[in-house]
This record gives structure tokens, C-alpha cells and sequence, in this order.
């Protein structure tokens, strides 16, 4: 036996570590095996994810193959949707998609912006505990909800009064034209940035939580002001993780089908008014695709789905570029 193998078992055995730091046998071939086997499941639950992946767009490519033969790159701008002539278009989705996402993240991001540094920077914790429960209560709320109460809640507010007031002060801009009815793109927009909110809060605010104190400390010992620390050491720190909420919302904005249904007015069509009618890619899903009974129908709600599929991978193709992006610069500095 050599000096440099232990006596009563192999380098491999001696070479495990405890959990002190120091060397310790392994007993038998049982750690080596449950290693191996922790490993292929590891690897085989991570492979299902991508197979899964896979499939689904497999699976919408080859459905969709009649749509895609028939109209090509042209269903993508172009607004018809006659279901007698079956000429189709994704055009008017695409636009209300878009348009709505864009609205409830113009409202969402400030305001879960500011409700998060409340809830960390200025609000004792009597009242932070509630106000979180709150923010968790709105994000377990089914999105049918959401959905009825924009319908029979938000929609006449919005035609009796908001939307009056609205086209009296901006009626001469095209987005604030045409009849105040309340359902549509703005109202659309308006519950889409109620339902996403929560999220985003949640997320930043646990993102500023961890700020470490002491850098908080150093701030106001350089006579910096609560609105100063918050600003450039709070948000500073936790910009990775706050940008990581926002596109997490963005996310669910673009995918949402039932609340936006109920409000959106289901109309294909695209205007410059935020008061028409309009609809989305998952509405329209949601509204039409038991009534498909043609096989060039189907095949262009089909080829929505896949049009919103390659939409919701690319925006999270972007959020993790940017954050790896965001994750170089902050090494870098440091």
C-alpha cells in the first residue's frame, strides 16, 4: 500500500468532505450512487422543460401550416378578420395587445414603484404588514374577477365620468376621440395594470428589503435625505432585481385572456382612440375558437397562439440578456 492511499479504503472514499471542513470516509458505494442518480433526475427535470418547450411550439408550427401557406408574412399587418371569406389577419390583435400591455405598464411600474418604497423606506411596520397582505391578497385574486368588476365597476366610470372629463380637456388629440363607452383599449389597459401591479410590488418590494442596512447608514451619514437614500441607494442597489418584476408583469400583461375579454370590446379593428373598441391575440382565442369550424379559421386562431408564444419568448429572451447585461456592468464597477 502506497503512503498516498489511506489505509482501509480508496483516495476516492478519503477524499469526501465533512461537514467541518475536514476529510471523512465515505462508507461503500451508496454516496457515489445517490450522487449519480441525484444528477440524472436533476438533469432529466431540467431537459422536460425544454421538451416541453418543444413540443408546444411543434405542435402550434404544424397546426398553423394552413394559415402560414395561405397568407404568409402578410397575416402578420394585415387588419382583416371575415370569417365568411376566410381572410384573416393578426394586425388588429397584435395592435391591441401592444396597446393595452403598454397603457398598464405606464401605470403599474411608477406606482409599484413608489408603493414598494413606502412599504421599505417610510411606513412603520404596524401599517407595512397590512398594506403587504393587501399586495398578496390583489395577486391571488382569479383574473375572472378582475374581469367582472372591470365590466360591471370600472367600464361605467369610466363612460360617465373619466372619459367625459378626458375628451373635454384632450378631446382634439386622437387618442381621447370618438364616443366615452367605457369599455375598450383604456379601460383594457387600466384593469391589465390593477392585475400586474401586485406582482411588480411584490418583487421590488422584497428586492429593496435587502439592501443592506449599513449602505443605507453611510447615506444618511453624508446628510443625504430619506428621498436622496431611497433614490440612489435603495432603487441603485436593487435596479437588477426591480427590472426582473417589471418584466415578470410585462409577462402576464401580454398573456392575460379573461379580464382583458370582458373589457376590451372584442372588436377587430384598429384606431387612434384609446376610447375604441378593440381586441387582443388572447381574447380573441378566448372568444373564437369554439365557433372555428373551418379548417383556414382554426388554423389563423392557431397561428395567433403562435404569434403570441414567439412574442412572450422573446420578451423574456430580452429580460435575461438585460439583466445578465445589468449583472457585467455591476461587476465591473465593483
Amino acid at each position: 500500500m502506497s503512503r498516498s492511499e489511506p489505509r482501509g479504503g480508496t483516495a476516492a472514499e478519503a477524499a469526501v468532505p465533512s461537514a467541518g471542513g475536514l476529510p471523512r470516509r465515505a462508507h461503500g458505494r451508496a454516496p457515489l450512487v445517490a450522487e449519480g442518480l441525484f444528477r440524472t433526475a436533476a438533469l432529466s427535470s431540467a431537459a422536460v422543460v425544454l421538451v416541453v418547450m418543444a413540443g408546444l411550439l411543434a405542435v402550434l408550427v404544424y397546426r398553423s401550416r394552413l394559415s402560414i401557406d395561405r397568407f404568409g408574412w402578410s397575416f402578420l399587418w394585415s387588419a382583416a378578420w371575415d370569417p365568411v371569406r376566410d381572410n384573416f389577419g393578426a394586425a388588429s390583435s397584435i395592435f391591441g395587445t401592444l396597446a393595452a400591455t403598454a397603457i398598464a405598464m405606464a401605470i403599474a411600474v411608477p406606482l409599484s414603484l413608489v408603493i414598494a418604497l413606502f412599504l421599505v423606506e417610510v411606513a412603520p411596520p404596524r401599517l407595512a404588514r397590512p398594506v403587504g397582505y393587501g399586495i398578496e391578497l390583489l395577486a391571488a385574486i382569479p383574473s375572472i374577477i378582475y374581469g367582472m368588476w372591470g365590466l360591471f365597476v370600472l367600464a361605467p366610470l369610466m363612460a360617465d365620468h373619466v372619459q367625459p372629463v378626458l375628451q373635454r380637456f384632450l378631446g382634439r388629440l386622437p387618442l381621447f376621440s370618438g364616443p366615452p363607452m367605457g369599455i375598450g383599449i383604456l379601460t383594457a389597459g387600466l384593469v391589465l395594470a390593477l392585475m400586474v401591479l401586485p406582482f411588480i410590488t411584490a418583487v421590488a418590494r422584497d428586492v429593496f428589503a435587502l439592501v443592506p442596512a449599513v449602505m443605507k447608514e453611510a447615506g444618511y451619514g453624508l446628510g443625504a435625505t430619506t428621498w436622496e437614500v431611497a433614490r440612489k441607494v435603495t432603487v441603485g442597489y436593487g435596479m437588477k432585481g426591480l427590472i426582473g418584476g417589471v418584466f415578470l408583469g410585462l409577462g402576464r400583461a401580454i398573456g392575460e385572456t379573461m379580464a382583458v375579454t370582458f373589457v376590451i370590446g372584442n372588436d377587430h379593428r384598429i384606431s387612434a382612440s384609446l376610447f375604441a373598441s378593440g381586441n387582443s391575440i388572447a381574447s380573441t382565442l378566448a372568444n373564437e375558437f369554439t365557433e372555428a369550424s373551418e379548417p383556414v379559421y382554426l388554423s389563423a386562431l392557431v397561428e395567433l397562439g403562435l404569434i403570441l408564444f414567439v412574442v412572450t419568448l422573446v420578451v423574456q429572451v430580452l429580460a435575461q440578456l438585460w439583466l445578465a447585461r445589468l449583472g457585467r456592468r455591476a461587476g465591473s464597477v465593483s
